[in-house]
């Protein structure tokens, strides 16, 4: 059916945010209980092997988090004049007037090439196409993909409903522009660079991570000296059970994890003008937050 206005045209979210969350879920688990297991390990073999197999587990977990974010935030805008294509802190704005063609993935004669670090709900990357070229891929399901060509490139894009979309844009296409747009592409690396601009925020970024630095490095010379460690307290304010010294080293990680998230999540609102204060409230919890946790460990040293 076609229709006039500005549309809204979402991939199918559904498979990649349960496949994201289940694997987000299983690894920040195992990435846990390893941490866990080293805390009660002596320095040796077994404890490398358990604090390896912990920090490989979560090092993906931010990258499925954007992802999952992406996902989320993903759209395809269609109007008169244009379309935005959003997916997570990319956006790609592309004039209707430089499509040329646009064809679903029924119409290619072999199954298409995709990108190789593609999951469910996240199928991103370039590759080449047999009978097309080069392609960028920005969707999230191979059973809806369709190839838009305009002057200068090729993209992928996975709207849930690909024939009403087909349809809309080539109505668009036949009625005409109302007004000259102008390609424009926005990518994560740009909000990056656009955030390192400022002194503020390039202060507390390096603060923040000189201060994690120390705590790890403080926290690693000082847990295998102690025999003994109280991670938690008593309702009355008392040290709790004391575990491993070793268990120490659970505080500098969880710093880290936080930092690492409030630093992405100051990067997501930095994007939007009017929204850049939450960006720096951020990132200035994230240096009071580690400076915390550094009188947490002196704290708890101090009462063993």
């Amino acid at each position: 059916m076609v229709k006039t206005g500005t549309l809204d045209f979402p991939p199918d979210r559904q498979r990649g945010y349960s496949f994201h969350v289940t694997l987000m879920a299983a690894l920040g688990l195992i990435s846990i209980v390893a941490a866990w297991l080293a805390t009660n390990e002596p320095i040796g073999a077994r404890f490398v092997a358990y604090i390896l197999a912990a920090g490989i587990a979560f090092a993906p977990i931010p990258l499925l988090a954007y992802r999952l974010y992406s996902l989320q935030r993903g759209n395809y805008r269609l109007d008169r004049d244009k379309l935005i294509i959003t997916w997570g802190l990319r956006v790609e704005k592309i004039p209707v007037s430089d499509v040329e063609w646009v064809r679903p993935i029924t119409s290619l004669a072999k199954p298409p090439t995709l990108p190789v670090l593609r999951l469910p709900g996240s199928i991103l990357g370039h590759r080449r196409v047999a009978d097309l070229g080069m392609v960028e891929f920005i969707a999230a399901e191979t059973t809806s993909l369709l190839f838009i060509a305009t002057r200068n490139r090729i993209v992928a894009i996975s709207p849930a409903d690909p024939a009403g979309f087909v349809q809309n844009l080539q109505n668009a296409m036949e009625m005409g522009s109302l007004s000259p747009e102008v390609a424009e592409s926005v990518f994560p690396s740009f909000v990056l660079a656009e955030a390192w601009k400022s002194r503020l925020a390039r202060y507390f970024w390096l603060v923040t991570v000189l201060l994690n630095v120390g705590l790890l490095a403080w926290v690693s010379l000082l847990a295998p000296t102690l025999a003994s460690v109280p991670l938690g307290f008593l309702p009355s304010g008392q040290p709790g059970e004391p575990v491993p010294g070793l268990g120490l080293i659970l505080l500098p990680v969880v710093s880290i994890f936080l930092s690492a998230l409030g630093w992405v999540m100051g990067l997501v609102f930095y994007r939007r003008e009017d929204l850049r204060i939450l960006s720096f409230l951020l990132w200035i919890s994230c240096t009071v937050t580690t400076i915390l946790f550094l009188l947490a460990v002196l704290y708890l040293v101090s009462a063993t």
